[in-house]
């Protein structure tokens, strides 16, 4: 069985003003086409399918026609909610999608079984019951609300290790009725209980993960961060929330597959992919699946530059003929970041004027702290152990000369008033 792992469309953002269709549009194609080719029969979108909880129009028209053209071709999906979803906006066409071979799971509220998925071949004529190719734990984003009550009286930690361990709970009571599904399944089906794989998924902040600038931080309550000690001892665990494709606890089986196109320009230098999961039932292992990170390409160029003036300069004359090279006809959008000359007030102007007549768009400009007052940030990290009374002092008054003079603009958008 090959099952797709995704997450993080964010369907409907905006990109300092920019609006991400066509690279939705154009990595939508691309999933459908690799339907098609690799013989998909699941696809699992573990969050955040939109930006917001009140996308655009032309973002849930664009969802809606995923699924429709996902039905054609045999393929089942299972949406999971994310931070950014609004459970109402996913709900109010869970039931008509649920027609279409698309199970929504919105919230962890209400029947825990309707958390329970079972995923069957393609291969089986339509209609029929068909075989069982994996059972899913769908969990989706968890709201307190919905696992926990409130205690009077507890403490920040008392609150924190109550949820933590309310979560955990959580898992091992969806983990518990999957086992028990596809117990029921391998009896009626007349195959071995171990051929049958149990997945789970999640959109959260495990523990000790690389996150980017477009990820919002999910504090769950006071928890910042689950223990992947949580986690059920399911086959694969296909995790969302993080932009940046990554393992868990080094586990093999336990992963973000990150977003599909990059949310912010620190991402770039992240490849962006999908988790294509093979589950072979004739193997000896048929619940321990081949993992293969497939490569997505870039669907809007994107660069960031940085250095002094003559630097960028030099830099933005190749980055346009190299731009011109390539098979996209819009602009190059880049993040540029001005070292040294940060202090200048025209610095704005300056580097409009230096992509004049170039097929680049400047959609971030961000003034880097020249290395005096990098240093002086550094010496005002030190504790006051480690100083005298009169470093104390000199440095305190640098602050107030700095607080009374300032140069600094951390980001400043070209394409905004």
């Amino acid at each position: 069985m090959n099952i797709l792992h995704t997450s993080d469309w964010h369907l409907g953002q905006h990109f300092f003003t920019k609006s991400r269709k066509p690279e939705h549009q154009a990595f939508i194609h691309t999933l459908l086409e690799w339907v098609v080719s690799a013989q998909i029969d699941a696809i699992i979108i573990a969050g955040d399918v939109f930006d917001t909880g009140a996308p655009p129009s032309y973002a849930r028209e664009m969802y809606n026609q995923f699924v429709v053209d996902l039905h054609r071709l045999g393929c089942a999906l299972v949406v999971l909610g994310g931070n950014h979803d609004s459970v109402s906006v996913l709900n109010e066409s869970r039931q008509l999608l649920s027609c279409l071979n698309a199970h929504v799971i919105a919230s962890t509220e209400g029947d825990l079984a309707q958390q329970v998925v079972v995923l069957t071949h393609r291969s089986s004529a339509p209609g029929a019951p068909g075989a069982p190719g994996a059972v899913v734990c769908a969990i989706p984003y968890v709201r307190p609300r919905d696992v926990q009550n409130s205690v009077a009286g507890e403490t920040g930690v008392q609150k924190r290790q109550a949820l933590e361990q309310a979560i955990a709970q959580h898992y091992q009571q969806i983990y518990q009725l999957a086992k028990q599904r596809r117990s029921e399944l391998a009896q009626q089906h007349k195959v071995p209980e171990e051929s049958i794989p149990i997945i789970a998924t999640g959109h959260l902040s495990a523990m000790g993960v690389s996150q980017s600038d477009s990820v919002r931080d999910i504090y769950i309550g006071s928890l910042d961060g689950f223990d992947a000690k949580g986690f059920p001892p399911a086959d694969y665990i296909a995790l969302g929330h993080i932009h940046k494709a990554q393992k868990v606890a080094k586990s093999e089986v336990i992963r973000y597959c990150g977003s599909p196109i990059a949310l912010s320009f620190d991402e770039l230098n992240t490849p962006k992919q999908v988790l294509l999961l093979t589950f072979d039932p004739t193997s000896d292992t048929p619940t321990t699946p081949e993992i293969t990170a497939i490569a997505l390409p870039m669907f809007q160029p994107m660069q960031v530059i940085k250095g002094n003036l003559e630097e960028i300069e030099r830099a933005l004359e190749i980055a346009d003929q190299q731009h011109a090279k390539t098979t996209f006809s819009g602009p190059l959008w880049l993040s540029v970041e001005v070292q040294n000359q940060d202090y200048l007030s025209d610095l704005q102007q300056r580097i409009q004027t230096m992509c004049e007549n170039k097929n680049l768009e400047v959609l971030q400009l961000r003034r880097i702290k020249n290395a005096q007052r990098q240093l002086l940030n550094q010496q005002q990290r030190e504790t006051l152990a480690e100083l005298s009374p009169e470093q104390v002092f000199a440095q305190r008054l640098a602050m107030e000369n700095e607080t009374k003079n300032p140069t600094e603009n951390p980001t400043e958008n070209p394409t905004e008033n």
